[in-house]
């Protein structure tokens, strides 16, 4: 049997809240420490704990991350989801499971079947702790089954524990029992193995939440406001964690304010009232938490008053799935509250790009005096992935339209709060405490003095000049990351954390015949060079998360009527990051239906 090498998955099904998580990233950065392309899924359920958990561990050479169309090796440690978990398998998978488990066997013939007694196992190191244990066990049985080195896996012990000395000596030891049963009582099988691959540039693990908490200490924050929501509240803690070694000063002292408030509404009025004040104020949250704060954004966009929010979307409407991933905000942040508003969202789609719009909306959200949202998700936000590194700021914080001299004040013809003096739509602030004109920020309707007014005329030119005011950011924002251009007539429109499944889903399609050009969207509103890519294509796809097909409804709304036939959606979610199968045959189907 010829051997499968770093190209497959592997599936581990456990229960939610018995510590399976270390277990699983040791395993991961292990695999990754060997220089093997490998990316990690946590499925895990919005309860405390008990429910079924999974984590998906993909290896590819190709450097393939979505979570992949089939398991090639279940580990099965959770009787609730046994059953299930083993009529899924193709003929050919491997099952490690765990023998101890009463009333549960694996009993199919066309799989190699792998029984460890993991329970007992674990409770030669500690009884009292034997359900923690059992997760390492397995991973040991996984490392010797597999060839993963030894040493490797020590180092990613040592990292998850982090100077435990006591917890890295224990789970050395369930490694070992793991890999010592493995060789006594198992006979190898299965043609699956893992080999170290030549590292040819630094990289690390992170997540996505902690990249943009980076990102926002580089950016100058000043201050948090949040309130714990899944998937959103590990970017908060990140912003926490990295306080101490980054926003300090020479007496020890924070320089960065947190606040976590009684709800949502409240954090998005205390990030308000940082930019009204002249700070640099931030909220991290999810869609729930977007909808409870639309007055204030309404406000901060008709008071311009810079802000900063993101969110990382989980699935919805309502409660939704809270621990599932979607692009489903979409419109929401384009363009939330009522009345017509219209914000810029940045859209990330790498770790690398979380932390630079860390930093980044904080420039843009004072340069254009407007709220400015990152829109991450569950999967780029709360999994681990490759990143190389960063882009840091290389110019001093731009602080937009601030007068903070009295000669500059003094130097005004005529000074209004909401006055275009320069025609790009953006007026001139001053702050508190500066010694001149009263600070108006007027969340009803105001002439170009921001003095209140109701005339129809007043209204209408400063609604003009709010559009204005947005559509000149497009091309000052992230341009669209734009891929094989030459010779083909459909282009693949895209955002966010699909750019993680692009590159396999366009080898599934070329190896139809089909060669596609790739647009991925980096934020909104459209940068000019996503018009013209739809333009040099006879048929768009737009690629996306959700159910309604949400950014190919601005496509339609905003693109010039000779373009709106081009464009097409394909839009798809069960709640689980892209499978590349998955969207390939959606596209295809598209196509067909395009061309009838």
């Amino acid at each position: 049997m010829d051997s499968i090498v770093n190209d497959f998955t592997i599936n581990i099904a456990t229960a939610n809240g018995t510590g399976s998580q270390s277990a699983n990233l040791i395993l991961l950065q292990s695999l990754f420490e060997m220089g093997v392309p490998v990316s990690g899924k946590n499925l895990f359920p919005s309860n405390i704990s008990g429910l079924p958990t999974w984590y998906i561990v993909r290896l590819s050479d190709k450097g393939y991350q979505a979570p992949g169309d089939r398991t090639h090796i279940q580990v099965l440690v959770n009787p609730a989801t046994w059953d299930e978990d083993v009529a899924a398998l193709e003929p050919g998978s491997v099952v490690i499971w765990n023998s101890d488990t009463k009333g549960k066997t694996v009993e199919r013939e066309d799989v190699f079947s792998y029984p460890v007694p993991m329970s007992s196992l674990a409770r030669k190191i500690n009884p009292k702790i034997a359900k923690l244990v059992t997760n390492i066990v397995y991973v040991g049985v996984l490392a010797e089954l597999l060839g993963i080195d030894q040493e490797k896996l020590e180092s990613a012990v040592a990292k998850q524990f982090k100077g435990k000395t006591s917890a890295i000596e224990l789970n050395i030891t369930a490694l070992g029992l793991g890999r010592d049963y493995c060789k006594e009582s198992l006979t190898k099988g299965d043609p699956y193995t893992v080999h170290a691959r030549e590292i040819d540039a630094p990289q690390f693990f992170i997540e996505g939440n902690e990249a943009a908490a980076l990102g926002a200490h580089y950016g100058g924050v000043q201050l948090l406001a949040w309130y714990p929501i899944t998937p959103s509240s590990s970017m908060a803690e990140g912003i926490i964690a990295y306080i101490p070694r980054l926003r300090t000063d020479e007496d020890g002292k924070a320089n960065v304010a947190v606040i976590q408030a009684e709800d949502e509404l409240a954090a998005a009025g205390m990030v308000l009232g940082a930019g009204w004040a002249g700070g640099r104020g931030m909220t991290a949250t999810s869609g729930p938490g977007i909808s409870l704060m639309q007055e204030f954004i309404g406000l901060a966009y008709f008071a311009e008053i810079p802000s900063v929010f993101w969110d990382v979307t989980r699935v919805g409407p309502s409660t939704g799935l809270p621990t599932r991933t979607q692009q489903s905000d979409i419109s929401m942040l384009y363009e939330g509250s009522h009345g017509d508003t219209q914000h810029i969202v940045l859209i990330p789609g790498t770790v690398e790009e979380c932390f630079e719009y860390g930093w980044r909306a904080f420039d843009y959200s004072e340069r254009f005096q407007t709220p400015v949202f990152g829109m991450s998700d569950l999967d780029l936000g709360m999994n681990r992935w490759a990143c190389s590194g960063f882009t840091y700021p290389d110019q001093p914080m731009d602080r937009g339209k601030v007068v903070r001299e009295q000669e500059v004040f003094d130097a005004f013809e005529t000074f209004g709060r909401y006055l275009d003096v320069d025609g790009d739509g953006i007026p001139y602030r001053t702050l508190p405490g500066s010694g001149m004109d009263p600070i108006l920020y007027r969340g009803t309707g105001h002439n170009p003095m921001g003095v209140y007014s109701e005339k129809p005329e007043d209204y209408y030119n400063l609604m003009q000049r709010l559009r204005t005011k947005i559509d000149n950011a497009r091309d000052l924002l992230p341009a669209p990351v734009l891929r094989q251009e030459e010779e083909c007539e459909v282009g693949i429109v895209f955002l966010g954390s699909m750019e993680n499944s692009i590159q396999e889903i366009d080898d599934i399609l070329e190896a139809t015949g089909l060669k596609v050009s790739q647009c991925r969207v980096r934020a909104l509103p459209l940068h000019s060079d996503v018009e013209a890519f739809v333009r040099r294509h006879e048929v768009n796809i737009v690629l996306e998360i959700n159910r309604d097909g949400q950014l190919w409804g601005i496509f339609r709304r905003e693109l010039p009527n000779d373009l709106v036939n081009k464009v097409h959606s394909v839009a798809y979610s069960d709640g689980m990051p892209p499978r590349a199968q998955i969207y390939a045959d959606l596209i295809m189907a598209k196509l067909e239906e395009v061309k009838q």
